[in-house]
């Protein structure tokens, strides 16, 4: 069922993209960048665009792919058209009021899922997208951002941290650990509600539980065995831990200061979790959600890590300079931000991809015109048996008599050892 609408995915993604483009922009410019603002109101809702917007279009397109139903759609659909109106600044209060039932309609989509059946994780996540809809609703009636981000914050951390539990049956999590994790969830959300009539206490208290949910992600999630491993697998637990680490920083600032309504240290407390923590889970999930969400082929390279890199180096320095009030460093660390994320963006493109293969497929060529011939399936060269030459799509090699079966009746043994052999189509032996 989730292959027939796949028509609706691509647009909804345009829609997230546009709102994450009008979001970094709308930053850039309250850091304090001479670009200019397109509309008034733009910068203002900088964290609107970026949370309830992108992160809010994004996470209801990945619910609406897992569910696989056409009604699911109307969730990032309402989220991504209402981001497009905020942005433009266009039909006043419509565009927060379609966010908000996009909210709405994500909730929806949990309630269906937690009537297929209620377990942790899945509990955790549906509260993750009632704090997004509680978020949006004070937001639409008036309520200031500061007191409103943190319900947003709990939208994302609670969403990655459910989705990191899922993933914990894998290793049979403990009692305690799973005590642990519902005793850090409830000290997080009880320092939402009592934010509402007690900001600074229960800034300290929420950071409190977010610094406890990274500790526990540090300590139980599976990703500290899946970075043993190589390749996208290590890449991916690379960007979970070091994420954590950010939740940490976060918890700790906002302990310390408690509710701060603006300012560099407030700044400093909230993007240690949407870009340090969040934005480090969408650079080690994308190369796994993107293709299973659009169809597309993202081609792993180890110069992933640069980008990674790049964005925890440019968020220390932004982070420094609110901490110790250089204001050049916050400037600065906030546009390595963005040309971190641009880099990731165009390192996992479809264009990159392509530049890749002919890359490869150029050195591969010109190997096979300076090396000893050799079978493509067996690798015997022509000095242990007979060779058979090939020349297709430009691509030069060999098979041995022995092996001409599977080039005829299984070519799909042959891909990735015969350039376009995924093309080939098998001959039937009856």
């Amino acid at each position: 069922m989730a292959e027939k609408n796949t028509h609706y995915r691509l647009p909804l993604m345009i829609l997230a993209v546009f709102s994450l483009t009008a979001a970094v922009w709308s930053g850039l410019v309250r850091l304090g960048w001479a670009w200019p603002a397109l509309q008034p109101q733009l910068p203002i809702n900088h964290g609107p665009l970026m949370v309830a917007g992108f992160f809010g279009t994004l996470i209801s397109l990945e619910r609406a792919v897992a569910k696989g139903e056409d009604w699911t759609y109307l969730g990032p659909l309402l989220s991504g058209i209402g981001s497009v109106f905020l942005a433009l600044g266009v039909l006043g209060s419509v565009g927060p009021v379609l966010i908000s039932l996009g909210s709405l309609w994500l909730v929806v989509i949990f309630i269906a899922v937690l009537r297929d059946g209620i377990n942790n994780y899945t509990l955790v996540m549906a509260l993750g997208a009632l704090a997004l809809l509680v978020g949006n609703l004070l937001w639409l009636f008036g309520w200031p951002v500061y007191m409103v981000v943190w319900w947003w914050a709990g939208f994302l951390i609670l969403t990655i941290a459910g989705e990191r539990l899922e993933l914990g049956r894998l290793v049979k999590l403990s009692k305690l650990s799973q005590s642990l994790f519902a005793l850090a969830t409830v000290v997080f959300l009880a320092g939402m509600v009592v934010a509402s009539f007690s900001f600074d206490l229960g800034v300290r208290i929420i950071s409190a539980g977010v610094f406890m949910l990274g500790l526990w992600l540090l300590r139980y999630d599976i990703a500290r065995r899946t970075v043993k491993m190589t390749g996208l697998t290590r890449f991916v637990a690379v960007c979970l831990l070091s994420g954590y680490v950010w939740l940490l920083v976060s918890g700790v600032i906002g302990f310390v200061y408690g509710g701060i309504p603006a300012g560099p240290i407030y700044g400093a407390m909230l993007h240690a979790v949407f870009l340090g923590f969040v934005f480090a889970m969408i650079f080690g999930h994308a190369p796994i959600i993107f293709p299973a969400v659009l169809g597309l082929d993202i081609q792993y390279g180890g110069y992933f890590y640069l980008a990674l890199v790049s964005l925890h180096l440019s968020l220390i320095l932004r982070i420094g300079g609110d901490l110790v009030g250089w204001g050049w460093a916050r400037l600065w660390g906030g546009m390595f931000n963005f040309l971190a994320v641009l880099l990731y963006i165009g390192m996992i493109s479809p264009l990159a991809g392509s530049i890749k293969t002919y890359f490869y497929e150029k050195k591969r060529r010109k190997s096979m015109n300076t090396v000893k011939p050799f079978c493509i399936h067996c690798e015997r060269d022509n000095t242990q048996v007979p060779l058979i030459a090939l020349d297709y799509q430009d691509n030069k090699a060999w098979i041995c008599p022995e092996h001409m079966p599977i080039l005829i009746h299984k070519p799909h043994q042959l891909v990735g050892k015969l350039g376009g052999a995924e093309e080939l189509s098998a001959v039937d032996a009856g």
